[in-house]
């Protein structure tokens, strides 16, 4: 299909604005249960609530941060992306309800699993990254945007990190491989999207704003990094005490600050819409070192430190850049942050900062303190952008294209 005749199909959608677009539904839900799910955790965590559930509280946590929450930002990313790479019609209408439908049935199994059983939640809980990969795969092939295959292929090692988690689960009470495979696919895709689309923004807002030294493009070097990264990672999967799954680590670090250095981030001070990318991509490198210190230094950091700096350093601050740049890309409104949006920056980048304090000292203060940023923050997102999501005609229903 032509770029032109699925933009035409696209202006004739005449359904809810909330499901024109996967970013949508999928923003706004996953922004929503970011949020929840740590107001429902923290006192479970703190003995202030019981926990009628099959599963242990810290593994539901883990789990419906890694794959809860993330696969549906993923979602909301690939069924709005896809369109741009293949020039195909978007997944809208009743085929992407029932889609958000399937990923709220995961969040509702994964809650109510001492009154369904475990193996049940699992079913319920796999279909939703297996159903989102067989979309993806189908659009991306018969667009033949085969360039892109790479990013499913990421993707279906976070949906095979999910089955693991439920089997590990199941049998043993704690999915320790599951939990290192998916933040080992996050990264890995945080690495590969980040590595195209940071130094596109950045040189973009550069040539019209500050001209002067420019982002180096993905090449070589990224390729190196991506592959250096993924050797680590997978080696930390297997073995992660072995010392040489550290230094693989650190060596990755290294590899990531001089990738860092290489996109100009220092000259986009005064847009925080790139600044932003910027600095969540700081805490990949962050994670790599002190995950591998952890490993190679027992005495120098915890090894939930290196574990936070990815997820809610590099993973929470990266999803919030993409939702809040795409929410408003794709309705039409100002690319600028708004005093809002940058505090909502402000409390997640502290949010993470004082995560990983709290596993270097083991302070629960610290600790609350980081959920109470990290609720403020999505939550915040879910007042500011969701009436956007929910209410703003599509772009193309505007006149705009």
């Amino acid at each position: 299909m032509s770029i032109p005749a699925a933009l035409e199909r696209r202006r004739n959608y005449a359904g809810p604005a909330f499901f024109s677009y996967g970013f949508r539904p999928f923003f706004l839900g996953g922004g929503l249960w970011a949020a929840l799910s740590i107001l429902i955790w923290v006192p479970i965590y703190a003995g202030v609530w019981q926990w009628p559930s099959a599963i242990a509280p810290l593994d539901w946590h883990i789990h419906e941060m890694l794959y809860g929450y993330v696969p549906a930002i993923v979602a909301g990313f690939l069924l709005t992306a896809i369109p741009n790479w293949t020039g195909r019609l978007p997944v809208c209408g009743p085929s992407l309800a029932a889609l958000f439908a399937l990923w709220i049935g995961g969040r509702v199994a994964m809650l109510t699993t001492a009154a369904i059983g475990l193996p049940v939640a699992a079913m319920i809980d796999t279909a939703f990254l297996l159903v989102l990969l067989g979309v993806a795969a189908r659009e991306v092939i018969a667009g033949r945007n085969w360039r892109n295959l790479r990013v499913l292929v990421i993707v279906g090692v976070l949906a095979l990190g999910n089955i693991a988690f439920h089997v590990e689960t199941i049998r043993t009470g704690a999915g320790d491989y599951g939990t290192r495979v998916g933040i080992a696919a996050v990264i890995l895709l945080i690495s590969l999207v980040g590595g195209r689309i940071i130094p596109s923004f950045t040189h973009n807002w550069l040539v019209r704003e500050n001209p002067g030294r420019l982002p180096v493009p993905f090449g070589r070097y990224d390729m190196m990094t991506l592959a250096a990264s993924a050797l680590a990672l997978l080696s930390w999967i297997v073995a992660p005490s072995a010392i040489g799954s550290g230094a693989l680590l650190i060596a990755a670090a290294f590899m990531h600050i001089v990738r860092l250095a290489r996109w100009a981030g220092d000259r986009t001070l005064r847009d925080r819409l790139v600044l932003v990318l910027h600095v969540a991509y700081a805490f990949v490198p962050a994670g790599f070192l002190l995950t591998g210190a952890a490993i190679v230094w027992p005495l120098a950091a915890p090894a939930t430190a290196g574990i936070h700096a990815w997820t809610a350093g590099a993973i929470g601050l990266m999803t919030m850049a993409v939702m809040t740049r795409a929410s408003l890309g794709h309705t039409g409104q100002p690319l600028m942050a708004t005093a809002r949006t940058q505090a909502i920056y402000l409390c997640l980048f502290a949010a993470a900062l004082l995560r990983i304090a709290a596993a270097m000292t083991g302070s629960i203060g610290l600790l609350h303190g980081s959920a109470s940023l990290w609720v403020l923050a999505f939550g915040a997102f879910a007042a500011s952008y969701g009436p956007l999501l929910i209410r703003k005609p599509p772009v193309w229903q505007r006149g705009a294209v």
